[in-house]
């Protein structure tokens, strides 16, 4: 038995009152109030909760996620192993959940409800209706995850509507995930079972689903950033609102999570007891979790912090264990196996070249900064020895993606906003199938930051171009998505290549997380696939 003394926000009673909070095995045995106030004393609130994150795309795998998560105070997360299960399938999934089992954190997984994506590109894996049932029947798995073929929900596709049944049946909430959908169509979608959606990128587009019914997590990502754009809606709807990260890279996992949320969502004048019904409070109402909110009986997860406007975190414990102190993990890195799925071949140089005789139209796909959607513009290759090629002075680069699960021939297409000047970057993070994409000024320096991906079978590299080559990679052996080390050595590993981009002239702010999007068919409005050019809203190769 242990007793922590501080002022306790009791976020139901919108109060704040001096308290000591005695904990025994695990669980809060009392809460007692105290008399004297101790106005320099920590702030005692319940731990944050990421409502909607895919740990894959941290680069860590569960265990190491958790080491980082802890530090700024959260103590869950409601995850969906959709891209790794695109990779591996069953396999994967059990992998997350054997892996997060391995310390002191509470991951809630959901059944990845559209594995593959689309039928537009090559997966590693398919999860049909018998596999997500089975998942579903997982104490481990608590919701059924993003419902991303909003088309086939509309459409009343047969197996779409029986995943959607299956979760019903057992009583398990259902995401969402139908970016830019209005009106009736988001109607129809929400009222065949979908409670939330993360992908509003506009207040008018959220204010329409919330009046139909849905709840609407506010994303803020190391790619996507719609912060700026909801916060407002937490004035009004406190209690449909909740905060996620949905993609985040290990460097900005190192310096934050959800508090940092927290933080700025005050300092905009947003009511405190708002902003933490929100990251704390309505996450684990709507998905029913094991995560205490600071009641006599709940488990003790809870976190002390400075102030109510910084929310720096002091200490975190989960189940009565104090896993952070003071800035430090106090969770120690735990074995872990690697499985993987990868079989193409290093690729040449004429691989990624684009014949084209003459100067007609091309569909480019315009990058947009903090966000996954993209423009579709049409434009003039420069074209070069019968080939088009990148224009690096008017930043039309070359894309490519690259079938890494069988030999395929390569998919070309141009894309602008990504800034090199100069070699290439390539990934095999790249939603929702994880080929390999790669962005350059050119097919020799695209080609062989592509070979290092195959080399190392997965992860994130840059090459440079010129008299002097230099090439960066930080593996990632775990699926292509997630490496084994140490997740601090990650954060700096990911930092220099970061840093490496922007040095080749990348104005993104996350070049490497912006380029893992350029292959996902379900956000509009252009992408590539392995198999082609794909126009998302029309939801057809072009």
């Amino acid at each position: 038995m242990f007793v922590i003394t501080g002022n306790l926000v009791d976020i139901d009673q919108r109060k704040i009152y001096p308290a000591k909070v005695q904990v025994e095995n695990g669980r809060i045995s009392a809460i007692v109030p105290l008399t004297a106030s101790e106005p320099h004393a920590p702030f005692l609130l319940p731990g944050f909760v990421d409502s909607h994150v895919h740990i894959e795309s941290s680069m860590l795998i569960p265990s190491e996620f958790a080491r980082l998560a802890v530090v700024h105070g959260t103590v869950a997360t409601v995850s969906d192993p959709h891209e790794i299960a695109n990779v591996c399938g069953m396999q994967g999934v059990e992998f997350m959940i054997e892996n997060g089992k391995t310390v002191p954190f509470k991951f809630n997984f959901g059944a990845p409800s559209c594995v593959p994506a689309t039928t537009f590109e090559t997966a590693g894996a398919v999860l049909g209706v018998n596999e997500v049932k089975a998942l579903l029947q997982k104490e481990e798995i608590r919701y059924l995850s993003e419902m991303m073929n909003f088309p086939g929900v509309l459409n009343g596709d047969a197996e779409v509507m029986h995943k959607i049944k299956a979760a019903q049946d057992l009583g398990k909430p259902i995401d969402g995930h139908a970016p830019g959908l209005r009106g009736e169509a988001a109607q129809k979608y929400i009222s065949a079972g979908i409670s939330t959606d993360h992908e509003c990128f506009t207040a008018e587009e959220a204010l329409d689903k919330l009046s139909a019914g849905m709840k609407i997590v506010i994303r803020e990502g190391s790619a996507a950033k719609n912060f700026e754009a909801l916060i407002d809606l937490l004035h009004e709807y406190p209690d449909k609102i909740m905060f996620c990260s949905d993609d985040k890279h290990p460097d900005s996992l190192a310096e934050g999570h959800i508090n940092q949320l927290c933080a700025r969502a005050v300092a905009k004048g947003i009511d405190v007891f708002h902003v933490l019904q929100a990251a704390c409070v309505n996450p684990v109402r709507h998905y029913h979790l094991d995560v205490g909110l600071l009641k006599e009986g709940d488990p003790a997860d809870f976190v002390l912090i400075k102030d109510l406007t910084s929310f720096e975190v002091l200490q975190t414990y989960i189940n009565g264990e104090l896993v952070a102190n003071n800035g430090e993990t106090l969770i120690t890195s735990p074995q872990a196996t690697s499985l993987n799925n990868f079989n193409c071949s290093f690729k040449a140089p004429e691989d990624f070249a684009i014949p084209l005789s003459d100067s007609q139209k091309i569909h480019v796909i315009e990058a947009l900064d903090g966000q996954l959607i993209t423009h579709r513009i049409e434009e003039t290759p420069k074209i070069q020895d019968g080939n088009a090629v990148s224009d690096i002075d008017r930043d039309i680069l070359k894309i490519a993606v690259v079938n890494r699960y069988a030999e395929a021939p390569v998919a070309r297409a141009f894309i602008k906003s990504f800034g090199l000047k100069n070699g290439a970057i390539a990934s095999s993070v790249a939603h929702d199938s994880h080929n390999i994409v790669a962005v350059g000024t050119d097919d020799a320096s695209i080609c062989r930051a592509v070979n290092l991906i195959i080399q190392y079978k997965g992860g994130v590299s840059a090459v440079t171009s010129g008299a002097k080559v230099q090439e960066m990679i930080l593996p990632l052996p775990v699926a292509g998505l997630m490496s084994l080390d140490d997740g601090y050595k990650v954060a700096q590993a990911y930092t220099a290549i970061d840093a490496m981009a922007k040095e080749m002239g990348s104005t993104l702010s996350a070049p490497f997380m912006t380029l893992s999007f350029m292959a996902l068919l379900v956000i509009p409005e252009l992408k590539l696939s392995d198999k082609g050019l794909f126009d998302g809203v029309k939801f057809a190769f072009i």
